[in-house]
């Protein structure tokens, strides 16, 4: 199981990479097409269309992967209910595109908001389908089929604004995305739903899906507040200029967090959550985490202005400038939302609906509190929020089972230390360097870099080995590389839902089925 959990974590990063690969390519394009205000109007719509495109999405995966008997009429009712529900907040929003008009005083959000609802129906239309191939540890799978989605959307994107169509090019990739995407998952997972019906466990299912869910969108609040009081406050030129900014800062935890948190929470859930295994687990791929996270945090910050400059062009110095507060917060980012994981594999989704109350006030607050400075006290706010909250929220996670703050700190605390104190020596040689820190142009950006990435990780991989007595932490997280690589002796096989074994098929996703009945976890795992 450690080795399977360790494949599908690899393959969905390596996924991950080759998608943000081409966001990058996409973005480099699209940020010399279309101007600032272009991405701000298309936030000011998706700041509210995501939260219910999300709905499926954030809650009935989770309750398909970790639920521990499944069939085939129960997954059923929770397709129709998806649907139902797509098709109802699509409609929903789109009527209320007007009302968003006048409250951003732009009438180019009516017009995006009709486009963006189709989003909510495409996505909600697919979310069966793939958590089905998600439990059945397909995740091959379904990291093809999001990577040949994005490379679609891409390709639909460029052609509109190249032609001059703005922001409707945003619109139209988009809705692209989720499209190519369902159509994917229909192809890949030959499943079928039955009308619905009256079956035992679908009310658990949806009280559990609900909590998820309810956890999320109050969460989601707290993490678009800075986009609502962006746009509401300062238009959408600078909320254009400052989304670019958080994309970068959320860049660590969609590349490395968000995708294995499937295959983190499939692993998980079939162990016992009081046992020694459950606690070394964990602990292990926080320690993962925290060394990669608090390492990206302070390259990026070091390195900000000059990426942005590179990537977008000169006419988006001002998010390179916002970028800097958030910067201190990457690493601290990563590590605290792992307490999801905590509360979904011990089946405490209540649990984390009431902290994410909690981390709304905390987060709000600190958000209006730093509105006075413009855009980069809101990137501040969230950085200081971040640092406030991990105690605590471990604490509140772990308590069910007595995990206690010690050991979570006893993991972390290493590598802070050891990529501030790479920082601070790669700043004072870096300023030495006279030539290096004023060279112009992308030659100098460049160089810059390059320099900075090499010098600070010597530094940082030094510390490390000494705050740890020696070189054992990366010895481990090398032998996890090469659990990721593919070998005649440690190969992952395809699992089939039916029993959990081994497909003996060929490995593709079209043989996943939902039997009449599927047996306990315990049964399930060879």
């Amino acid at each position: 199981m450690r080795r399977r959990a360790v494949r599908g974590a690899g393959i969905t990063i390596f996924s991950q990479g080759v998608v943000f690969v081409i966001q990058v390519g996409g973005a480099i394009v699209l940020a010399r097409l279309l101007a600032p205000s272009d991405f701000g109007v298309v936030t000011m719509v998706t700041t509210f269309s995501l939260l219910l495109m999300s709905f499926g999405l954030n809650g009935y995966t989770e309750a398909v992967i970790q639920r521990e008997d499944l069939n085939h009429r129960l997954a059923s009712n929770l397709f129709w209910i998806n649907v139902g529900v797509g098709i109802l907040f699509a409609v929903a929003f789109s009527a209320g595109g007007s009302a968003l008009a006048k409250f951003y005083n732009d009438p180019r959000v009516a017009h995006a908001a009709v486009g963006i609802s189709l989003t909510i129906f495409f996505t909600n239309f697919s979310v069966i389908h793939l958590a089905l191939l998600k439990r059945a540890l397909l995740f091959s799978v379904t990291s093809a089929n999001e990577i040949l989605a994005g490379i679609l959307s891409v390709v639909v994107m460029i052609p509109f604004a190249w032609v001059g169509y703005g922001y409707w090019s945003l619109v139209a990739g988009a809705v692209a995305k989720p499209l190519f995407q369902s159509t994917g998952a229909f192809y890949l997972c030959k499943w079928m739903p039955s009308l619905p019906g009256r079956v035992n466990g679908t009310t658990g299912v949806v009280n559990f899906a609900m909590h998820v869910y309810g956890r999320f969108a109050v969460n989601y609040c707290d993490r678009n507040m800075d986009n609502l009081l962006v746009g509401w406050r300062f238009g959408s030129d600078s909320l254009g200029l400052y989304k670019k900014a958080y994309d970068l800062f959320v860049l660590p935890a969609n590349q490395l967090l968000m995708p294995v948190q499937e295959v983190a929470l499939s692993t998980l859930s079939r162990l016992d959550r009081e046992s020694s295994q459950y606690r070394h687990y964990f602990l292990s791929g926080l320690s993962i985490l925290a060394f990669i996270g608090m390492a990206m945090g302070a390259i990026l910050t070091l390195e900000g202005r000059d990426l942005i400059r590179l990537l977008l062009g000169p006419r988006w110095d001002a998010s390179a400038r916002i970028f800097i507060f958030f910067g201190p917060g990457i690493g601290i980012m990563l590590v605290y939302q792992t307490i999801g994981l905590l509360h979904l594999s011990l089946g405490k989704a209540d649990r984390w609906f009431r902290w994410v109350l909690v981390e709304f006030t905390v987060t709000g607050l600190l958000f209006l509190l730093g509105l006075r400075w413009g855009p980069a006290g809101v990137a501040a706010a969230w950085t200081v929020s971040f640092w406030i909250l991990f105690i605590p929220a471990f604490w509140y996670a772990g308590k069910p089972i007595c995990f206690g703050v010690a050991p979570m700190l006893a993991t972390v605390w290493k590598y802070v230390l050891a990529s501030l104190t790479a920082a601070v020596a790669t700043v004072e040689i870096v300023h030495q360097m006279s030539s290096l820190a004023m060279a112009p142009g992308i030659s100098g950006a460049l160089s810059r870099i390059v320099t900075i990435s090499l010098m600070f990780l010597a530094f940082y991989l030094v510390a490390v080995i000494i705050l740890h007595g020696g070189p054992g932490e990366l010895y481990g997280f090398a032998r996890l590389a090469l659990d990721v690589l593919p070998s005649a002796r440690n190969r992952t096989e395809d699992f089939s839902p039916r029993t959990g074994e081994p497909d003996s098929g060929s490995g593709v996703a079209a043989n996943v089925a939902i039997p009449e009945n599927v047996g306990h976890r315990s049964e399930e795992i060879p």
